[in-house]
């Protein structure tokens, strides 16, 4: 009996492949990881990257993880799974869920169970949380928007879709963070603020006043 309960319990398992193999992609594989120790939930299939750096996969292959070619190998396979996008580029990542989206594939959506997550949040499909984030209440995070550890995330504030936030990164309540924009780490974004469409701020960046589109700042204050 309690053979067939576990595999019955593995056969619910949902696939899950994870695109990316550089350093956010093997972060996300640790959230994975997380989670199925918290409550095994994915059966990870292996790693889709386009151009793997050679060190990346000696990396997986000592974690006991297959490299599953390209995505566009991943996609001729035939393989049904549900997938998270571990890749940092705003534009990659919007490039590659594009693709996914088109041939019916479905976005996971993944948050450490060591994040801290305030009442009334929306995350967004194909979002990933690391561990050590905080998100206060009443935040709004879009699709596959990406939070590195120990980012902090204020009181109200509205993070767009494919918005990236690296390692460190605070941004206070109340600030909008438009799609595409990445925050570099140990970066600051001051209450009430927009950082706009695509924008980049760079690591230890404190900001002051609104970013424009497309716009790439850095100092103290940013400039």
């Amino acid at each position: 009996m309690g053979q067939r309960s576990r595999t019955a319990s593995a056969v619910r398992l949902q696939p899950l492949v994870v695109i990316g193999s550089g350093g956010f992609g093997r972060d996300t594989l640790d959230v994975v990881d997380a989670l199925n120790s918290d409550r095994p939930t994915y059966r990870l299939l292996g790693v889709v990257d386009d151009d793997p750096n050679p060190r990346h996969i000696r990396y997986l292959r000592d974690r006991g993880i297959i490299h599953l070619g390209t995505v566009a190998d991943f996609l001729a396979s035939g393989l049904r799974a549900d997938y998270l996008i571990g890749v940092a580029n705003p534009s990659v990542r919007w490039r590659i869920a594009a693709m996914l989206e088109e041939a019916g594939l479905s976005p996971a959506t993944a948050v450490h169970p060591m994040a801290i997550i305030g009442s009334q949040v929306v995350i967004g499909a194909g979002t990933i949380v690391c561990a050590g984030v905080q998100i206060s209440v009443n935040v709004e995070l879009g699709r596959y928007v990406q939070l590195s550890a120990n980012s902090i995330i204020g009181y109200d504030a509205i993070l767009e879709s494919f918005v990236t936030v690296n390692p460190g990164a605070i941004v206070s309540g109340d600030v909008t963070v438009e799609t595409g924009a990445l925050l570099g780490s140990g970066s600051i974004i001051l209450e009430g603020l927009r950082v706009e469409y695509g924008a980049i701020v760079g690591a230890g960046t404190v900001v002051v006043n609104g970013v424009c589109p497309h716009a790439v700042v850095k100092g103290v204050p940013a400039r």
